[in-house]
């Protein structure tokens, strides 16, 4: 399976869990994601799929440092209801970095290495997507402010040419082009910008 080529200079995320080490599944306990592990997740490249990336990233240097953040001991937090627009997309982008999952996740073994309530949602209080280390019960929020890189302007044409059935063969294969520019550039011209993407600390 080929994906666009800018995918492969997409910084990747290493993270140690413990409970792939116990099982066997990572011997070393630390897994390593690629950015083409959440498109094959949510089965498409998106701004809100490189936006959930980029806040997980940004989120997990906030808390760790140089340290190597621990999966499956970071809890997630959402403004809004898991069905709202876009929230269970990046929801899903952020279980599969963090670990964290609903009432539906792992239940842990013996007590120990729970993944399940550590996202929630609908949660009022909290602005973009709050990331906590349970250990020391430090916190940030993640923003993200896509306008910051805007679409072609060939796309809004296009778009509209796809959706009514009226795009030819080169007409889809250019929106696709259009549509995954827009991606690169938020995920390899903008991933540090903090006018894009703005972490702060909470209680």
């Amino acid at each position: 399976m080929a994906f666009p080529e800018f995918f492969n200079d997409v910084p990747s995320l290493r993270l140690r869990d413990p409970l792939a080490q116990l099982l066997g599944a990572a011997p070393d306990g630390v897994m390593e994601y690629r950015y083409d592990d959440a498109v094959r997740l949510a089965g498409h490249s998106c701004p809100t799929v490189a936006g959930a990336w980029l806040s997980a990233r940004a989120g997990l240097r906030s808390l760790y440092g140089d340290e190597l953040p621990e999966r499956g001991a970071i809890s997630v937090s959402m403004p809004d209801a898991e069905d709202a627009g876009v929230t269970g997309v990046i929801a899903q982008v952020m279980t599969l970095i963090t670990g964290a999952a609903g009432a539906s996740g792992f239940k842990g073994l013996g007590g120990q290495y729970a993944r399940c309530h550590l996202l929630q949602f609908s949660e009022t209080n909290v602005r973009g997507v709050r990331l906590r280390r349970n250990d020391t019960r430090t916190a940030v929020e993640v923003e993200l402010d896509t306008r910051r890189v805007p679409a072609d302007p060939r796309q809004q044409q296009l778009i509209g040419l796809v959706v009514q059935g009226r795009a030819d063969a080169a007409q889809r294969v250019e929106f696709g082009n259009v549509w995954q520019q827009r991606v690169r550039r938020l995920l390899l011209e903008h991933a540090d910008d903090p006018a894009v993407i703005r972490v702060k600390s909470v209680r």
